[in-house]
C-alpha cells in the first residue's frame, strides 16, 4: 500500500502524521510511504531522517493525495485537502465531526473512507487514540490557564501556587477523564486550590484512592458547579462524549457571577466547546475577553509541544496503521471491532451515530459498511 503523510496546514499546528519510526515500520512490511518534503520539521524531524527510514519524499500535499492509497494525518483535513480525497482512498486521523457540518459534509461528498482517531476504542471502554493527546492537553491546561492569570493577558494576576501568608488559585476542573486527571494532577503540583467535578462516582473514588488529598473532587450538579464556577481563579473544561458535541456546562449568564479577569480553559473546544462563549482559536491569538472573564480556546493545544505531541501519537496510532495498511481497511475492521469503531465516513455514507445525531444526518451502521 502507499501510505501518504502531507504537511499540516491548520494555523499554528507542527505535529506530522507519521514520525520516521512510523515510516520505517511501514517500509519494513513493505509498504511505500510517501512523504511531503517539510512535514516533519515542525516536529524536529527532516528529510534526511525520513529518507534514511526508506520514505520517500514529495514536494506538494497535491502529489501525495494524488498518489497514496492511505491519508495519514493529525487534524481533520482543511478545505482545501479535502477537495484532493477522492473515492475509495483510506483517511486516517482526528476528525471531530460533531460540530463540523462543512468538513462533514466534503467527506460524504469525497466518496472517501475515513476512519478517527478519537472515535477508535480498547478492551477497556477507553479512546487509546485520544488518550495521549488528551493527556498531553490536559498537563498544557493549568500551564497556558496560568499564562492567562497574568494580568498583562488580561487576568486576574493570580499566580498559581500564592506565597506565604497569601492564597493559591482556585482552580475548577470539569471533568475527570484522562484530561481533566491530567490537568487537576499539574495544577495542583503548581501549588493551585483544586477541585474536580465528576458525575461518575466510581470515577471520583477511584481519584481519590490514586491522588488522595493532592487534590479534591465533587460529584457534578448543575448547583455545585455554579458554586465552584463562581468562587474560581480558573475553570478548565474536560468533558468528553465520545464522538458527540460537547455540552455547555457554563452559560454566559454565569460569566456575570465569576471574578473579573477569571480564566475559562476549553479543552473540550474540538467537540464545540463546553462554555456556551467558547469558539475556537490558535496559537497565533489563543486567548479573548467576554464579559471581564478571559477564554482560552486553542482548538490544536498539543500542537504547541509539537515533538512530544508527536511521538506519543506516533506511538499509540503505529498498530492500527499497520493493521490497515497490511489488511486494508475492511479486513482489519472486521477482526478489529474497536478500530471499526473508529470508521465514521464510507462511500458517501455516515457511519458514526452520534455524528449524525448532532447534525441530523442519516446513519448507517459500520457492520453494513463493511459490507458495502
Amino acid at each position: 500500500m502507499k501510505i501518504g503523510c502531507p504537511t499540516e496546514i491548520k494555523p499554528q499546528e507542527f505535529r506530522v502524521g507519521m514520525t520516521p519510526d512510523a515510516a520505517r515500520e511501514a517500509v519494513n512490511n513493505d509498504h511505500e510511504v510517501l512523504i511531503q518534503s517539510g512535514a516533519g520539521v515542525g516536529a524536529g524531524f527532516t528529510d534526511e531522517d525520513y529518507i534514511a527510514a526508506g520514505a520517500k519524499m514529495i514536494g506538494t500535499a497535491a502529489e501525495v493525495f494524488a498518489e497514496a492509497d492511505m491519508i495519514v494525518k493529525v487534524k481533520e483535513p482543511q478545505a482545501v485537502e479535502r477537495k484532493m480525497l477522492r473515492e475509495g482512498q483510506l483517511l486516517f486521523t482526528y476528525l471531530h465531526l460533531a460540530p463540523d457540518p462543512a468538513q462533514t459534509k466534503d467527506l460524504l461528498e469525497s466518496g472517501c473512507t475515513a476512519i478517527a482517531y478519537e472515535t477508535v476504542t480498547d478492551d477497556n471502554g477507553g479512546l487509546p487514540l485520544l488518550a495521549p493527546m488528551s493527556e498531553v492537553a490536559g498537563r498544557l491546561a493549568p500551564q497556558v490557564g496560568a499564562w492567562t492569570l497574568q494580568k498583562a493577558n488580561g487576568g486576574r494576576g493570580v499566580l498559581m501556587g500564592g506565597v506565604p501568608g497569601v492564597a493559591p488559585a482556585k482552580v475548577v476542573v470539569i471533568g475527570g477523564g484522562v484530561v481533566g486527571t491530567h490537568a487537576a494532577k499539574i495544577a495542583a503540583g503548581m501549588g493551585a486550590d483544586v477541585t474536580v467535578l465528576d458525575r461518575s462516582l466510581p470515577r471520583l473514588r477511584y481519584l481519590d484512592d490514586v491522588f488522595g488529598g493532592t487534590f479534591k473532587n465533587q460529584y457534578s450538579t448543575a448547583g455545585a458547579t455554579a458554586d465552584l464556577v463562581r468562587e474560581a481563579d480558573m475553570v478548565i473544561g474536560a468533558v468528553l462524549i465520545p464522538g458527540a458535541a460537547a455540552p455547555k456546562l457554563v452559560s454566559r449568564a454565569q460569566l456575570s457571577e465569576m471574578k473579573p479577569g477569571a480564566t475559562l480553559v476549553d479543552v473540550a473546544i474540538d467537540q464545540g466547546g463546553c462554555f456556551e462563549t467558547s469558539r475556537a482559536t490558535t496559537h497565533a491569538d489563543p486567548i479573548y475577553e467576554v464579559d471581564g472573564i478571559m477564554h482560552y480556546c486553542v482548538a490544536n493545544m498539543p500542537g504547541a509541544v509539537a515533538r512530544t505531541s508527536t511521538q506519543a501519537l506516533g506511538n499509540a496510532t503505529l498498530p492500527f496503521l499497520l493493521n490497515l495498511a497490511n489488511k486494508g481497511w475492511k479486513q482489519a475492521c472486521e477482526d478489529d471491532p474497536h478500530l471499526l469503531n473508529g470508521l465514521n465516513v464510507h462511500a458517501g455514507q455516515l457511519t458514526y451515530y452520534a455524528v449524525g445525531k448532532a447534525l441530523g444526518i442519516d446513519v448507517i451502521s459500520p457492520s453494513l459498511a463493511l459490507k458495502s
